[in-house]
């Protein structure tokens, strides 16, 4: 199973960062060739369409401003949770509108999609760095995206065991 942690966001947009900030923390714990790729990107829509083709699993780590929780707040998200997007043109997509064009065009896209996002304080400051309590709940997206990791690299439950290496004793 192949398995893609996209980290979303804007370096020069303080709290829009954070998302880019926490791949790179997991980048330097993830070894290359082990079925994981972690990606970091500041494109949105669909330019995110081939970031995914060929993947089996989706985890994506970015920021929201929705103003109901604390800033620093970590929110898992499914896609099933979020709405089409009503916008002036078809050049704004989100992932609803993504996974419905990788249906239609029978894409190679992952079946399990999980979207870890940080409640942000402040997301528009051109050139600054992240809120205090933005900074202070990296650690714990960066936690919980370790952990959803750790629960897919897990053999299922009742999953077959490899049988015991012979020990060459009778």
């Amino acid at each position: 199973m192949r398995t893609l942690v996209l980290g979303l966001g804007n370096d020069l947009l303080s709290d829009d960062a954070v998302g880019l900030l926490a791949v790179r923390q997991l980048q330097r714990e993830i070894p290359p060739g082990g079925g994981v790729e972690v990606v970091e990107t500041g494109l949105a829509g669909l330019a995110l369409l081939d970031h995914f083709i060929g993947f089996d699993r989706a985890l994506i780590l970015d920021s929201i401003c929705t103003g109901r929780r604390a800033p620093g707040t970590v929110t898992e998200i499914a896609p099933a949770d979020l709405h089409a997007i009503e916008a002036p043109s078809p050049h704004f997509a989100g992932l609803p509108e993504l996974l419905a064009l990788a249906r239609r065009l029978e894409l190679p896209f992952p079946t399990d999609i999980r979207i870890l996002a940080i409640e942000t304080a402040d997301p528009y400051t051109l050139g600054g760095g992240l809120s205090p309590a933005v900074e202070a709940g990296l650690a714990g997206l960066v936690a919980r995206a370790r952990e959803i990791l750790a629960e897919a690299a897990a053999p299922a439950a009742g999953a077959p065991c490899a049988p015991p290496a012979e020990s060459g004793h009778a």
